[in-house]
C-alpha cells in the first residue's frame, strides 16, 4: 500500500533528491489517476501555448521531467511528432513508455541534465518540472542555455513556485538583458480540484 494516500498533499514539501526519487517511485503507478481525478491542466495549456507559435508543428521537442507522459500525450495531441522524453525516476519513465508518444526515453541524471550538443532540439518543454518540490531553479538556466536560435522552450510554475523569488528571477534574467523574447505568459487552472494555478511561459531564445 502506498505510503501517502493523497500523494498531492505532500509533493510540495520535498526536500533532497533522494526525498523526491523515492515519493514519486511510490507514486508512479497511481500518479495519472490522482492528478487527473483534480482536473490537472497544464500540460494541456503548455502544449496549446506552444501550437500556437508553429505553424511549423514539425519540430523536435524534449519533454524534460516528463514522468508518466502526460506531457508528451498532449503535445502529440497538439500536432506535434517528433518528442523525445527524459525523466530521472525510472518507474515514472516506464509508464511513459506504455503511451507511445515518445521516439525515444531516457533516463536523466540530476548532475547532467541535458547530455546531448546544444541546439539539438528546436523547443525543450518543462511541464510542472521547475518548482518547489521539484527542481531548483537553476534548471531553468541549464534549459535556456540548451537551445539554439529560435528555439522555443515551455515551462509551467504552480502558485507554490511563485513564493520562492528565484524562479521568476530566473525568467527576468533571460528576458530583461534581451537574450529571450516572452512570447507567452498566462495564469490559469493548474490542479482546479485542489484550488491550485499555474503560470504558463513561451520563451524563444534570438
Amino acid at each position: 500500500m502506498n505510503e501517502h494516500k493523497n500523494h498531492l498533499s505532500h509533493a510540495y514539501g520535498l526536500k533532497t533528491v533522494e526525498d523526491t526519487q523515492k515519493f514519486y517511485s511510490d507514486w508512479a503507478a497511481t500518479y495519472d489517476a490522482e492528478v487527473m481525478s483534480n482536473g490537472y491542466v497544464t500540460p494541456k495549456r503548455c502544449a496549446a501555448a506552444l501550437a500556437g507559435f508553429t505553424p511549423e508543428q514539425d519540430l523536435a521537442i524534449l519533454d524534460i521531467g516528463c514522468g508518466t507522459g502526460l506531457s508528451g500525450k498532449h503535445l502529440a495531441g497538439a500536432g506535434f511528432n517528433r518528442i523525445d522524453g527524459c525523466d530521472i525516476n525510472p518507474e515514472m519513465l516506464k509508464v511513459a513508455e506504455t503511451r507511445n508518444v515518445y521516439d525515444r526515453l531516457w533516463h536523466s541524471s540530476v548532475k547532467n541534465p541535458f547530455p546531448f550538443e546544444d541546439g539539438t532540439y528546436d523547443a525543450i518543454t518543462a511541464v510542472g518540472v521547475i518548482s518547489i518540490g521539484g527542481a531548483p531553479a537553476d534548471l531553468l538556466y541549464a534549459l535556456l542555455k540548451k537551445l539554439k536560435s529560435g528555439g522555443m522552450a515551455v515551462f509551467s510554475f504552480n502558485d507554490h513556485t511563485f513564493k520562492a523569488p528565484e524562479y521568476e528571477c530566473a525568467v527576468m534574467a533571460h528576458t530583461d538583458c534581451g537574450a529571450f523574447e516572452l512570447l507567452f505568459k498566462e495564469h490559469g487552472d493548474h490542479l482546479p480540484g485542489k484550488g491550485i494555478k499555474s503560470t504558463v511561459y513561451v520563451m524563444r531564445k534570438r
